[in-house]
């Protein structure tokens, strides 16, 4: 008779620390690739998955130089989160019963991998148009686009294997919860607009805030944006812009003006004071301030690459407020569902008397 197979279980909150690790790892890794696209240098390696022909594992290091240094360490960390993803899905499987939560970390490690390939089609198809949008533009937004999808998928995950998770802890139901998941799908669009912005890399298609080419609505018709362009071609060296860049431009702006009201009055009029959740809705207002500060900092600096890099990285944290506090309210509905599901004693308005001695005294049967 053979002897019972042992198998080895991991603490779980060891996963949950894991599984944060992996988070402060990936958003390092958007922080780089927004300085890459904030510096222009994604293309300063030109070949992929090698680097100049070698393997990037083994590129020299003498050669990391400018923006090679830039490009080449993005690729290095995007790399090493792939192998962090695949430890997470492991350990998940061998820790976790939720079945649903297994999936989903496999539905992580997936997602960089198809992260991966978009950034290094980027690379290899920069210059051919997909869809009559340049390569560079077409994968570059969806490869900005995964790169938050993922992050999120990964917040999930820490969230979920959190010992407050698990130990059933919620807050209470409030009003107006149905409000946090459409304010988060704004910000997700804001977001796809601003990487449909930055890999234009046409610079500033408004340089000037809060006004807009001193309008608060710039013209858009063809003499406006050739004496424009004249200037920006002539002067300051720049790509020439289109009125569609001034469009998305404008229409980022105002995105960004309802995402920050929105939160705003709705964490001040809908979540109350003093509660869980009108904390989580002040931490997300804060950061969405201070969001909206760092986009007005990077327009009145002309697109200094630190604060555009600080921007995208606010942009991605906020992101993940959202997505998060989506989940704790949801979490919360459905618990205050479960707990009135449970049949209540039947309960009478108007009870019957109490009988008297007397009363009983007195009864007779009918004959």
């Amino acid at each position: 008779m053979s002897a019972p197979t042992t198998v080895i279980q991991f603490p779980e909150r060891w996963l949950h620390r894991y599984a944060v690790l992996v988070v402060f790892c990936t958003l390092g890794l958007i922080g780089l690739g927004g300085l890459v696209t904030s510096k222009g240098v994604g293309m300063a390696v030109p070949d992929w998955p090698t680097t100049y022909g070698y393997n990037m594992f083994f590129f020299p290091v003498h050669l990391w130089q400018g923006g090679v240094f830039h490009e080449h360490v993005h690729r290095l960390v995007a790399s090493g989160i792939g192998f962090l993803s695949i430890g997470l899905a492991v350990w998940t499987q061998l820790v976790e019963r939720r079945t649903w939560l297994k999936k989903l970390a496999w539905a992580a490690l997936l997602l960089v991998v198809v992260q991966g390939v978009l950034g290094g089609k980027r690379v290899v198809l920069n210059d051919v148009p997909v869809l009559g949008i340049p390569g560079s533009v077409f994968f570059g937004v969806l490869h900005a686009a995964t790169a938050q999808v993922f992050f999120c998928l990964i917040g999930t995950i820490a969230l979920v294997t959190s010992p407050w998770w698990r130990r059933g802890a919620s807050m209470p139901v409030i009003r107006g919860a149905a409000a946090i998941p459409g304010l988060t799908a704004l910000i997700l669009v804001q977001l796809l607009v601003a990487a449909s912005m930055r890999h234009q890399h046409a610079g500033l298609a408004i340089p000037d805030f809060p006004l807009a080419h001193g309008h608060l609505y710039p013209p858009t018709n063809p003499e406006f944006i050739a004496a424009l362009n004249q200037r920006r071609v002539e002067v300051l060296a720049f790509a020439p812009i289109t009125a569609f860049q001034i469009h998305l431009q404008m229409l980022h702006r105002l995105l960004a003006l309802i995402i920050v009201v929105g939160v705003w009055i709705h964490g001040y009029k809908s979540l109350g004071w003093g509660t869980v959740a009108a904390r989580w809705g002040m931490a997300w207002s804060g950061l969405l301030l201070l969001q909206f500060t760092l986009g007005a900092a990077t327009i009145w600096t002309d697109k200094a690459a630190d604060l555009a890099t600080a921007h995208v990285v606010g942009g991605a944290l906020s992101l993940l407020t959202g997505v998060l506090f989506s989940l704790v309210l949801q979490r919360a509905k459905v618990k205050g569902i479960e707990d009135n599901s449970c049949p209540q004693p039947r309960r009478f308005l108007n009870p019957l008397p109490v009988a008297t001695g007397a009363d009983v005294a007195s009864w007779r049967p009918s004959r």
